[in-house]
């Protein structure tokens, strides 16, 4: 079983990805220096918005997410990973860690990168806040394959 959602988003000049444990996507458009994880804001989905199918597929005990960004050419690939404590209840945030922490707002745990890991390139793009950001998020049950 597999489930892909689609989220468009933009940079912002505060964006500054040194944070070592996680990544984030907000609905927000406000952002700060100490937000030092939020990759993209201004989202069209938060952790709620999710479909029921995604969300489904996210809670398998087996299921991989794969998050990808993108923004004016430059394209990064993050795999992390679902489980079955995901709750996915918080409207404005998305994220992502390398931890098995879970909260409303988790998306993954497990993941491979965090903040800190992405390319310079992208970062930079990340940094104009007039840049688009596509980020596509797609799960699977790695049982089914």
């Amino acid at each position: 079983m597999k489930a892909t959602e689609f989220i468009s988003a933009h940079g912002h000049r505060n964006v500054q990805l040194t944070n070592k444990t996680t990544f984030e996507i907000t609905k927000e458009n406000h952002l700060t220096k100490r937000g030092d994880c939020i990759i993209a804001v201004g989202a069209t989905k938060g952790a709620i918005d999710l479909n029921q199918k995604f969300k489904a597929v996210a809670c398998s005990q087996d299921a991989r997410i794969t998050i990808k960004i993108e923004a004016n050419g430059e394209k990064e690939t993050v795999t992390a990973w679902g489980n079955p404590k995901l709750l996915f209840t918080h409207p404005t945030d998305l994220v992502i860690r390398k931890s098995d922490y879970v909260c409303g707002r988790t998306l993954a745990i497990r993941a491979d990168k965090a903040a800190c890991d992405l390319s310079r390139r992208l970062i930079e793009k990340l940094q104009n806040p007039d840049q688009k950001v596509k980020i596509t998020l797609t799960a699977e049950d790695t049982r089914a394959t």
